[in-house]
C-alpha cells in the first residue's frame, strides 16, 4: 500500500477547507515504522521548556535598554546627554545624564524584579514530576525533558504537562474526565475518549508494545480543533488507520478527574502547545492620560525647540555689534572666528536646546510607573473587595490602566455567572400542560426534605401516565451528568447527607445538574453509567436499565443534544432536550401550543428553559442512524459538517413531551451596582447567548430596564417581517424624534434597545444594499446612543468583541469596560480598554486574561466609583503639576538670556539643577498621587453623580493644561522680575556693615539665581499643599521635609569647600542671602504673589460656577487631617480597609 500518496490525500483534505501547509507525524515510544511502511525520518520538535519571561542574565541590560531608549522622553534626553559630552555647553552633563540615570535605573530594577518572577513561575512548571512509560516501566522525569513522542502516564487530580493524544484510561470504557479550567474557564467534566484499537492497552508493558504513528497538523491555537489520524501496526497485518479529533486530544493544563490513570502519547510539547500559543496574542492597552502626556510633552517639545531657536536669532542679531560681538573680556580663539557662521549658530542652538532641556519631564515618566505599581495595591488590601466565600479579593494583574477605571463611558457585562450567580436552581416542569413544582433544590445541595414532592396540577386531570414516565426517564438519560459516590469531589467535601457519604451529581453543565437532581426530587432517581448502561431508580423504588448506544453531544449551532438508548424491553428510543426554537420546529406531535406557552411565561420570569422530546425507532432506522453516524465520524474531510447533518437527519419527527424551568438568581447587589453606574453617567449593554426573553426578565430585574423604559426591538423575528432597512430606519425616527421633543420637555422617554446575534451579522456585514441606503453601522450606532440600556442576546463570543470594537471606534471614541466570567467573555474583555474578570464558577480564564480580577459583581461599583475616580484625580494632578513646576523652574532661565547677552550662562547652579526634579520636588508629588481623597470614600459611594465631574478627560482637557502653563509662567515671571527689581535696591543689601553702594559686587549671578531658586521651590511647594485635601502625617512629614531638605542642603553645599569640586562658585551664596533681612520680606512677599491667583481662581470657581465635586467638599471641611493607613499592616490581617 502506497502510504505516500495517503499522506498527500490527507494533508490536503483533512483539515477542510483549510490546505495544510504542513504536517507531523509523531512515532509512538520513538519506534520507527515496520518495513514496507513510510520511511522513517526523525523530525525535530521544540521540548517541553515553557518560557514566559522577556530577559536572560546575558540580554537584560541590552535588550532592557533598547525597549527603554524606544521612549522618546528617554531618548531624547540620551541625545541632550551626548550632546553635553560632545560639545561645550552651559551646563555640565552630570545635569540630564544623572536624572537619566536615575528613570533608567529605577524602571530596568522594576521591569527585573517582575521577569525573574516570571523567571520563578516558569522554573516551578519545568521542574515539575511526570512519569513516562520507557521499556515497559515507568519512569519519573521533570516535564522540560519530555519530547514529542513520548508515553505519558498521567493519575487523577493531576495537570498535563504537554498536549497529549489519550490512547487508554483505567476506565473500561476507555474514556477519562478532565476540567479544562486553566484554558477555556469552565469548571466543569468534560469526556475525552480514546480510539477503540488503543483502549485495550491497559499496563505499561502493553502500551510499550503499541506500534502505531500519529499524523496530524502542525500546531494552531484554536482549542477545540484538531484533525489528524492514528496508525496501528499488527504483525502480519494490514495498518490500522482511525480518525483523530479534539475529543481524543488533552491540553497542556487541563486537569484528570474522576479516573484512576491514563496513558497518553505527546503531539505538542513547550511552545507549540495550544495553551502557549493561546497566551501570546495579548496587545498592550495605553491609558487616555498617557496619551494626554504624549501630547503635553510634544506641545513642550516645541515650546523647547522654539525657545532654542529665538535665542539663536537674538544672540546673532545682539552680536552684530563688534563690542558685543567680541567683549575685551572674552575674545574668541582663532579656531572659533575661522568656523562657519553656520556651524557656530548650530552649536549655539544646541547649547540653548540642553540648557532648556528641563522643560521636559523626564522624570514625570518613572514618578507615574511608580504611582500606578504602588497606587494598584490599594485594590488589593481594600477590605470591602474581599469575598469571603472565595477567600480571595480583588487582583490588579496590570497597574498600567488605574485611572482609566475613573474614565468609563460604556460597561459592556456578561449576564450568566455576572449578572447571575450560575447557581442554577430547578423551579418547576411541564408535561403536557401539568406542572410539577418540587421544593427548591440547590445545585449540589440535596436538602433533607428530600423525599416529600408537592405537585400542583395546572391543567385538567388526564391520564398522561406515559408522557410523564417518558419525560422523567428523558431528564434522567438524555445529559452527559457523572455521579461521584466518594465523598470528596475536587478535595471539596461535598453530598454529605444526614453524616453519610451519598452521591453526588458532576457535570459540564450546571443546568444539567439541576435537572437530574429536579427528577430526584420528583422520584426519579439516575443511579449511574456502567459498562455502557444508564440505570435509573423509578418512583416505585426499581432500577431501570437503559443501553446507551450514542450520545448526539449539544453544540451551540444546533443547541441541542439528544441521547439514543435501548430499553430492557428491546425498545429503542432517541430522546433530546434543547432550546425551544430548535425543538419546535422539529415537532409533529404533542400538546405543542400549551408547553409553548408555559415556556414563554417562564422565559418572562427570568427562568431558563428546555423543551423535551422523544421519538421512537424502529430496528431499521436505528441502524440506519448508526451508520449515518459511522460514517460522519470516520471522515477526514469536513468532519464537522457532515456529523451536523447527520445529526439533522436523525433529530426529527420529534414528539413534544414537555419543558423544564430553571432558575439562575441575580447576584447580590447586581441591581443596585448598575443602578449606581447609571446615575454615574455610564451606559451598561448586557451581552449574552440566552434567549431573549430570559435576558430581558434578568435586565428588568437587575434595574437596567426600568418599567417605564420603552422596549426596541432589532431581532431577527422582526426584520423576516420588514427589511433590516426599514427597521433600522424606523427605530432612527422614533428616538430622533423623541430626543427633538425632549429638547423642549423636561419628561423624556427612556429608551432601551434589544438585538440578537443574527441581526447584528445583518448589521455589520457590508453589502452592495447598505452602501446604497446608507450605512448601517452608523444607524445602529445613533439609535444606541440614544438609549439608556441595550441588550444584546444570542451572542457568540466572537460578536461580543466586535460590538466592543464597534463602539471604540464610533467618533466619540469613548472609554470601555467589559466584565465577564467565562471563556466567551475574554475575547470582549480582551478588545475593551478595561477587561474585568470575574472569579467566578466558570473558572479563572476570564479572570486571568483581564486587567483586573474581582470575586463578585457588585464590586464594580467602588472599582469604578471610588478607586477609578480617585485614581484619576490624583494621577491628572501628577501630570498637570510635573509640566506646571518644570515651567517655573525654565522660563525665569529664559527670561535671564535677556540679561546676560543670550551667552547661554545659566541661571541657577549645577546641583539645584540635577536636583530639583530628582529630591527637592518629587517626593511630595508622589505622596499626592498615592494618599490624595477630594471627596470622602462614603461621599464617593452614596453620590454616584460625582463620578460624571471626572468623566471624558476633563482634568486633562487642553484649556486645563493651558491654564496650568500659564500659571507657571506667570509664577516664574514673578520669581524673575521680582527678585530682579529687590535685587536692583541698594537698600536690600544695606545692612550697616557691608558695602552699600555697589551691590553687584556682593550679590553676584549666583546669588540671583540662589533667591529665584529658592522662591521657585517654597511656590511650587506650598502649591501643592494648597491642592492637599486629606491631610496625613505622611503628607506633613514629606511636604514640610522636602523644604527643610533643600534649606539643609543649600547651607551644606555652599557652608563647606568640597575637596572634589573644581570649583565653589557657591561657596557661602545661600547664608548670605539668607543673613538679609530684606531678602526674607522679599521671598515671602513673592511666594504670596505667585500662590494668589490660584488662590483667587479657585474661590471663585466654588462660588459661582461650583460643580458636584465642589457642594460635596462644602458638606465638610475643606481639609481633613486623619491617620494614616497606608502602612499600617498586622501580622493577622494584611488587608487595608481604604
Amino acid at each position: 500500500m502506497d502510504f505516500s500518496v495517503l499522506r498527500n490525500l490527507i494533508s490536503r483534505y483533512c483539515a477542510g477547507e483549510e490546505y495544510w501547509v504542513d504536517s507531523r507525524t509523531v512515532y509512538i515510544g520513538h519506534k520507527e515504522p515496520p518495513l514496507g511502511a513510510d520511511a522513517y525520518i526523525p523530525q525535530r520538535y521544540p521540548d517541553n521548556r515553557i518560557v514566559s519571561s522577556k530577559y536572560t542574565l546575558w540580554n537584560f541590560i541590552p535588550k532592557n535598554l533598547f525597549e527603554q531608549f524606544r521612549r522618546i522622553a528617554n531618548f531624547y534626553f540620551l541625545l541632550i546627554f551626548l550632546v553635553q559630552l560632545i560639545i561645550d555647553t552651559p551646563t555640565s552633563p552630570v545635569t540630564s545624564g544623572l536624572p537619566l540615570f536615575f528613570v533608567i535605573t529605577v524602571t530596568a530594577i522594576k521591569q527585573g524584579y517582575e521577569d525573574w518572577l516570571r523567571h520563578k513561575a516558569d522554573c516551578s512548571i519545568n521542574e515539575c514530576p511526570v512519569d513516562v512509560v520507557k521499556e515497559g516501566t515507568v519512569v519519573r522525569t521533570q516535564s522540560h525533558k519530555l519530547r514529542v513522542g513520548d508515553v505519558v502516564m498521567a493519575r487523577e487530580d493531576e495537570t498535563f504537562p504537554c498536549d497529549l493524544i489519550l490512547l487508554s484510561s483505567s476506565r473500561d470504557d476507555g474514556t477519562c474526565y478532565v476540567t479544562t479550567t486553566s484554558l477555556d474557564g469552565e469548571s466543569s467534566h468534560k469526556t475525552y475518549y480514546a480510539v477503540p484499537d488503543t483502549m485495550v492497552f491497559k499496563t505499561e508493558q502493553e502500551v510499550d508494545s503499541l506500534h502505531a504513528t500519529i499524523e496530524c497538523e502542525q500546531p494552531q491555537p484554536d482549542l477545540y480543533k484538531f484533525v489528524g489520524r492514528i496508525n496501528i501496526y499488527k504483525e502480519s497485518e494490514d495498518p490500522i488507520a482511525r480518525p483523530l479529533g479534539a475529543e481524543n486530544l488533552l491540553l497542556r493544563g487541563a486537569t484528570l478527574k474522576n479516573t484512576e490513570h491514563i496513558y497518553a502519547v505527546a503531539i505538542y510539547t513547550g511552545m507549540d502547545t495550544k495553551m502557549t500559543l493561546n497566551y501570546q496574542s495579548k496587545s498592550q492597552k495605553r491609558s487616555a492620560v498617557e496619551k494626554s502626556m504624549n501630547a503635553f510633552l510634544i506641545v513642550y517639545l516645541c515650546i523647547l525647540i522654539s525657545k532654542a531657536v529665538i535665542n539663536t536669532v537674538l544672540k546673532y542679531a545682539w552680536q552684530r555689534s563688534a563690542d558685543h560681538d567680541q567683549p575685551w573680556y572674552n575674545h574668541r580663539t582663532e579656531i572659533d572666528r575661522e568656523r562657519h557662521v553656520v556651524i557656530r549658530a548650530f552649536t549655539d542652538f544646541l547649547a540653548f536646546m540642553v540648557l532648556f532641556n528641563y522643560i521636559i519631564p523626564v522624570s514625570m515618566y518613572v514618578t507615574v510607573e511608580m504611582q500606578k505599581f504602588l497606587g494598584s495595591y490599594f485594590i488589593v488590601w481594600d477590605k470591602d473587595m474581599y469575598d469571603d466565600e472565595l477567600g480571595e479579593g480583588a487582583q490588579v494583574n496590570t497597574s498600567d490602566l488605574n485611572e482609566e477605571l475613573g474614565q468609563v463611558e460604556y460597561v459592556f457585562t456578561d449576564k450568566t455567572g455576572t449578572l447571575t450567580e450560575n447557581n442554577m436552581e430547578f423551579i418547576e416542569c411541564c408535561v403536557d400542560g401539568l406542572v410539577y413544582i418540587p421544593h427548591a433544590i440547590c445545585n449540589g445541595q440535596i436538602l433533607s426534605a428530600a423525599s416529600s414532592i408537592d405537585m400542583i396540577d395546572s391543567s385538567p386531570g388526564g391520564d398522561h401516565r406515559e408522557h410523564e414516565e417518558l419525560f422523567f426517564r428523558a431528564l434522567c438519560l438524555c445529559h452527559t451528568v457523572q455521579v461521584k459516590e466518594e465523598e470528596t469531589v475536587d478535595s471539596i467535601k461535598r453530598g454529605i447527607h444526614q453524616g453519610k457519604p451519598t452521591s453526588f451529581y458532576i457535570s459540564s453543565s450546571p443546568d444539567e445538574v439541576a435537572l437530574v437532581e429536579g427528577m430526584k426530587r420528583l422520584g426519579y432517581t439516575y443511579l449511574r453509567l456502567k459498562d455502557r448502561h444508564m440505570e435509573i431508580l423509578n418512583k416505585e423504588d426499581e432500577i431501570e436499565r437503559f443501553e446507551l448506544l450514542h450520545v448526539l453531544n449539544f453544540d451551540s449551532v444546533r443547541r441541542r443534544m439528544s441521547v439514543i438508548v435501548k430499553s430492557s424491553a428491546g425498545e429503542y428510543l432517541l430522546f433530546c432536550k434543547g432550546a425551544d426554537s430548535s425543538i419546535f420546529p422539529r415537532v409533529v406531535s404533542g400538546k405543542v401550543g400549551q408547553v409553548r406557552a408555559r415556556v414563554e411565561q417562564n422565559a418572562l420570569e427570568g427562568l431558563r428553559t428546555l423543551c423535551v422530546a422523544y421519538r421512537s425507532l424502529s430496528l431499521a432506522e436505528y441502524e440506519e442512524a448508526c451508520h449515518q453516524l459511522s460514517d460522519a465520524k470516520l471522515a477526514l474531510q469536513d468532519r464537522e459538517q457532515r456529523l451536523a447533518q447527520a445529526y439533522d437527519l436523525i433529530e426529527r419527527d420529534f414528539t413534544l413531551l414537555g419543558a423544564t424551568a430553571v432558575e439562575d438568581r441575580l447576584q447580590e447587589k447586581a441591581a443596585d451596582t448598575i443602578e449606581s453606574l447609571h446615575k454615574a453617567g455610564m451606559k451598561v449593554w448586557v451581552l449574552t447567548g440566552d434567549k431573549m426573553e430570559t435576558a430581558a426578565a434578568t435586565c428588568y430585574a437587575s434595574k437596567l430596564f426600568r418599567r417605564s423604559t420603552q422596549i426596541l426591538e432589532l431581532t431577527k423575528k422582526r426584520t423576516e417581517e420588514q427589511s433590516l432597512h426599514d427597521v433600522l430606519f424606523d427605530l432612527s425616527r422614533t428616538v430622533l424624534r423623541q430626543r427633538s421633543l425632549s429638547r423642549l420637555s423636561v419628561d423624556c422617554q427612556d429608551y432601551g434597545l434589544i438585538i440578537d446575534g443574527a441581526t447584528l451579522s445583518a448589521v455589520l456585514k457590508p453589502s452592495p444594499e447598505s452602501s446604497g441606503s446608507g450605512n448601517y453601522r452608523e444607524i445602529f450606532l445613533e439609535i444606541c446612543r440614544n438609549c439608556s440600556a441595550v441588550l444584546c442576546c444570542r451572542m457568540a463570543p466572537l460578536q461580543k468583541a466586535q460590538i466592543v470594537k464597534l463602539i471604540k471606534a464610533s467618533k466619540e471614541h469613548p472609554i470601555t469596560l467589559a466584565i465577564g466570567d467565562g471563556a466567551n467573555d475574554v475575547s470582549m474583555i480582551l478588545e475593551a480598554h478595561v477587561g474585568i474578570g470575574i472569579m467566578g464558577k466558570e473558572g479563572r480564564q476570564a479572570a486571568r486574561n483581564s486587567d483586573y480580577a474581582i470575586p463578585k459583581f457588585k464590586h464594580l461599583k467602588k472599582m469604578l466609583l471610588v478607586h477609578g475616580h480617585i485614581y484619576y484625580i490624583r494621577i491628572a494632578e501628577l501630570v498637570q503639576y510635573f509640566f506646571y513646576k518644570n515651567v517655573c523652574f525654565i522660563f525665569p532661565q529664559f527670561l535671564y538670556q535677556f540679561f546676560c547677552g543670550f551667552s547661554q550662562q545659566p541661571l541657577y547652579d549645577t546641583a539645584y539643577l540635577t536636583l530639583y526634579n530628582i529630591s527637592f520636588t518629587s517626593l511630595p508629588i508622589l505622596l499626592y498621587s498615592l494618599l490624595e481623597k477630594h471627596v470622602s470614600i462614603e461621599t464617593l459611594k452614596s453620590d454616584p453623580t460625582l463620578y460624571r465631574d471626572v468623566a471624558k478627560n476633563s482634568l486633562l482637557r487642553w484649556p486645563v493644561f493651558l491654564y496650568w502653563t500659564c500659571l507657571g509662567l506667570f509664577d516664574a515671571c514673578i520669581f524673575f522680575f521680582g527678585a530682579y527689581f529687590l535685587f536692583d535696591n541698594t537698600t536690600f543689601t544695606s545692612n550697616g556693615q557691608l558695602m552699600t553702594t555697589n551691590t553687584q559686587m556682593m550679590f553676584g549671578n549666583w546669588t540671583f539665581g540662589t533667591l529665584v531658586f529658592t522662591v521657585l521651590v517654597f511656590t511650587v511647594t506650598l502649591k501643592l499643599a494648597l491642592d492637599t485635601h486629606h491631610w496625613t502625617w505622611i503628607n506633613h512629614f514629606v511636604i514640610w521635609g522636602s523644604l527643610l531638605f533643600y534649606v539643609i542642603f543649600s547651607l551644606l553645599w555652599g557652608g563647606i569647600i568640597w575637596p572634589f569640586l573644581n570649583y565653589q562658585r557657591m561657596y557661602y551664596v545661600f547664608m548670605q542671602m539668607l543673613s538679609s533681612g530684606p531678602a526674607w520680606l522679599g521671598i515671602i512677599l513673592l511666594i504670596m504673589v505667585s500662590l494668589l491667583p490660584d488662590v483667587v481662581k479657585k474661590v471663585l470657581c466654588r462660588t459661582l460656577w461650583p460643580t458636584a465635586t465642589h457642594l460635596a467638599q462644602s458638606n465638610r471641611p475643606c481639609l481633613t487631617v486623619e491617620p494614616s493607613t497606608i502602612f499600617v499592616l498586622s501580622q493577622s490581617d494584611s488587608r487595608l480597609s481604604f
